[in-house]
């Protein structure tokens, strides 16, 4: 998840593209919508965490104006993923960006919940809940290690525990940046920038860390070589530095807002979030109010969807 800031409003609002249209849609690495009626249904859908098992998942839904966000889970059974239900710790508060452990012990999200009282917070922190038996325990904050004043976006963590996110906070590149906080002996140490290879003067938001910290996919806006609004990059870690990040190809990338990166705990699918449309160009015929009506209300309409690619299409040469 996460909300775009206000100076890629403009960006993302009028960005579409008709990806049912583009000759190549029938090449295998071509982005595919995701669970259509489940996943991706015409509303504001975004966001994909598997457990480890990959037999439930973690989506979230918005708002039409993407002021409110809501965490739900379904569930895989004979093949079909059931009906979403909320979360058992969402459904109040704005919540957000689930992503959970390797191991799925654990569940991060984004939250403007109060720590206490019943005021939500004007940003949002980092949130966690651990499995207990078949469900979860309570939400608890990460705590001021982590937290800090501004908004902390898109928790991500590896195998070993170090959480990587976004952040709105001093000593970045831009309003935005990419941070990592590293577990030592149970605690998360204070966040370490990522540096020039990941974060620019034009805003890092959103990453999702391999497992084994070999490779980071990240959402980004206003660079040079982006499409418009957000757009997707992946950069590789070799001998602990992280190479040049350089945007995703396959036709993942939009004109509109592409973000909220996940992949699949077999490392075989890679999923996102996109606001590309199904309007331009013009339909080659004029629609009847029923068409436009099904148009309207359907993936495609500009609101977010959810996309699948299979991994090969990121091209991470490790």
């Amino acid at each position: 998840m996460r909300l775009p800031p206000a100076r890629w409003l403009a960006a993302g609002a009028t960005a579409s593209v008709l990806l049912i249209a583009d000759p190549r849609a029938a090449d295998p690495l071509r982005p595919v919508l995701f669970g259509e009626g489940v996943f991706s249904t015409g509303v504001y859908d975004f966001f994909v965490a598997l457990t480890p098992d990959q037999n439930a998942a973690y989506l979230c839904r918005a708002s039409a104006d993407f002021g409110y966000w809501t965490i739900l889970e379904t569930r895989r059974r004979a093949g079909k993923w059931t009906t979403p239900v909320m979360a058992p710790f969402s459904g109040r508060w704005s919540d957000a960006d689930p992503h959970l452990s390797p191991d799925g012990s654990k569940l991060f999200f984004i939250s403007n919940r109060p720590s206490s009282g019943d005021t939500p917070k004007p940003s949002c922190d980092l949130w966690m809940v651990e499995r207990v038996g078949e469900g979860w325990g309570p939400p608890r904050p990460l705590g001021p290690e982590v937290n800090g004043e501004g908004t902390e976006w898109s928790p991500s963590v590896a195998a070993n525990g170090n959480l990587y996110f976004g952040a709105t906070r001093e000593g970045g590149k831009g309003r935005d940046d990419l941070w990592v906080s590293r577990l030592v002996d149970g605690r998360y140490t204070t966040p370490v920038n990522l540096g020039d290879s990941i974060n620019t003067r034009t805003g890092e938001v959103e990453p999702w860390i391999a497992p084994d910290e070999s490779y980071m996919i990240f959402s980004g806006g206003g660079r040079s070589d982006g499409q418009g609004g957000l757009d997707l990059y992946v950069s590789v870690r070799r001998n602990g530095v992280w190479s040049g990040a350089r945007p995703l190809g396959h036709g993942i990338n939009s004109p509109g807002w592409d973000f909220n990166p996940s992949v699949s705990p077999d490392g075989r699918t890679f999923f996102f979030t996109s606001t590309r449309g199904g309007f331009d160009p013009p339909p080659p015929a004029a629609m009847s109010y029923e068409e436009l009506t099904r148009r309207l209300n359907s993936p495609g309409n500009g609101l977010g969807d959810i996309y699948s690619i299979p991994i090969e299409a990121l091209e991470i040469d490790r």
